[in-house]
């Protein structure tokens, strides 16, 4: 009998590569905190992993039914990204602010840690299983 990775881990897998295309654009909107024009970007992590839970749940996965269709793969650029709003506007433009890119990055490495920790206990317990454990 093969191994259901998708079963077996969850939505937890697309969490986990949500979480490092996050915190890469979280660092890019620190290393550009100086720059001037720049627009802070971010995504909506609870919209995009609610869309694909929902469509896990309910089976509506794309499917391509004719050759010429293209495949839809997940990856951080077909994200919508969202601009922040800053709290107190600088004058050349920027949108950054230190402050908040920090926290965001924060909360940002404590989620992907956990999503790391709970992967890797979930692969652990996989390979105990086929080992016969």
């Amino acid at each position: 009998m093969a191994i259901n990775f998708s079963g077996a881990l969850g939505v937890h897998e697309q969490a986990f590569r949500l979480r490092s295309d996050r915190a890469g654009l979280l660092a890019e909107n620190l290393a550009n905190a100086d720059t001037p024009g720049y627009k802070a970007k971010d995504i909506d992590f609870k919209g995009i992993l609610g869309g694909q839970v929902q469509m896990q749940s309910s089976g509506n996965q794309m499917k391509t039914t004719h050759s010429n269709h293209f495949a839809i793969t997940n990856n951080s650029s077909e994200y919508d990204m969202l601009y922040r709003t800053p709290q107190q506007p600088s004058i050349d433009g920027n949108t950054v602010e230190e402050q908040v890119e920090n926290a965001e990055y924060m909360k940002n490495s404590l989620a992907f840690e956990a999503s790391f920790n709970f992967l890797n206990s979930k692969f652990k317990k996989l390979t105990s299983a086929i080992k016969g454990e």
